[in-house]
């Protein structure tokens, strides 16, 4: 259903109002902040029409009502007037290092907990799983270092814990086999390629490749997840999110599990712009009393990342908003080369 004008001014006043200061609003002090000349009568029967939609919701405690996941959703896509944000003030703050690139997005994550008070959130570039060059290293007996090099030179090690014990010799001879022919691929390619050629190599040097082509499909795996999230500390002080111990308890197992992070994150970078999503709205926040403003950025014109800001649902969407989109183009921009 569209709202009229009265209703929709009536419900900005009061998300606004509630945003500030945390309690619910009744139809005296709308009448006050809302700037229409209308009777309380009147702003009672439209409140009552928005809690029939389900926009607002009367606490048992209170004659005020608040808005509810649905009254922040309208707000936000509708009703919000975004605040200017000075992007050259906040490029200053940011100091992104030229050409380190962990350490402009731990400065993004800290810059986004800073200016917003809430958490910064960064997930980093996913990098493609290819591998330029492997190593194996014989430690001990059944006990093998497995040296990944990817086409930027970095470096991941894994340990491998074999069967057999391998010579020196042979680590040699199955690293060149493997760098010779599958050097610039993915493991996930070289596992498929070399389940049909395993046949045709002894079966104690197959099962060497099989166990590092698993170990190199982790190692990918695992850096291309890296999360960085800077000022968690500040939502213990947003009596939303921790006023009793289950909250806090959810909240951070959200942190140390990353897992619903990592697939909110990952949902949103396939978005163009700015999303918001709203606890009890949407099923990707943990909680409801949470939402998570986000925007993906790019390096080159190719998305390869999302960040974003954690707070309550009651936060100030009009500054945060303009806080994500201008971090993502600042961190798009330090990252891209010409």
């Amino acid at each position: 259903m569209q709202l009229d004008t009265r209703a929709q001014t009536l419900l900005k006043a009061l998300v606004e109002r509630y945003i500030a200061d945390g309690q619910p609003v009744g139809s005296r002090a709308l009448s006050k902040i809302s700037g229409l000349d209308l009777s309380p009568a009147t702003i009672r029967n439209i409140m009552a029409d928005l809690e029939e939609l389900g926009y607002v919701a009367s606490p048992h405690t209170s004659a005020g009502r608040i808005p509810t996941p649905r009254g922040y959703r309208i707000f936000v896509d509708t009703l919000l007037t975004v605040q200017h944000l000075d992007e050259h003030a906040v490029d200053a703050r940011l100091r992104l290092p030229a050409q380190q690139p962990q350490k402009m997005i731990a400065n993004a994550a800290q810059m986004l907990s800073s200016l917003s008070q809430f958490a910064g959130v960064v997930l980093s570039p996913r990098r493609e799983s290819v591998f330029q060059q492997i190593e194996f290293l014989r430690l001990s007996e059944k006990r093998i270092l497995l040296v990944i090099v990817d086409p930027r030179g970095d470096v991941q090690n894994r340990l491998l814990l074999t069967e057999a014990d391998y010579t020196p010799a042979q680590l040699v001879r199955s690293a060149n086999y493997i760098n010779q022919n599958y050097g610039g691929l993915s493991f996930d390619d070289v596992r498929t390629r070399l389940t049909g050629e395993l046949r045709q190599l002894r079966d104690d040097m197959g099962s060497l490749m099989q166990a590092a082509v698993e170990a190199g499909s982790e190692a990918m795996a695992d850096q291309s997840d890296d999360m960085v999230i800077s000022g968690e500390r500040n939502l213990l002080s947003v009596s939303d999110l921790s006023s009793n111990m289950s909250s806090l308890r959810q909240m951070f197992d959200m942190f140390e599990q990353k897992t619903g992070l990592m697939q909110l994150l990952d949902v949103s970078s396939k978005a163009t712009g700015v999303q918001i999503f709203i606890g009890g709205e949407s099923n990707l926040v943990p909680m409801d009393e949470m939402s998570v403003v986000t925007a993906p950025y790019e390096v080159n014109g190719k998305i390869v990342g999302t960040l974003g800001v954690i707070g309550p649902t009651r936060m100030a969407y009009e500054r945060v908003i303009p806080i994500v989109d201008i971090t993502a183009k600042l961190l798009s921009n330090a990252l891209s080369h010409p």
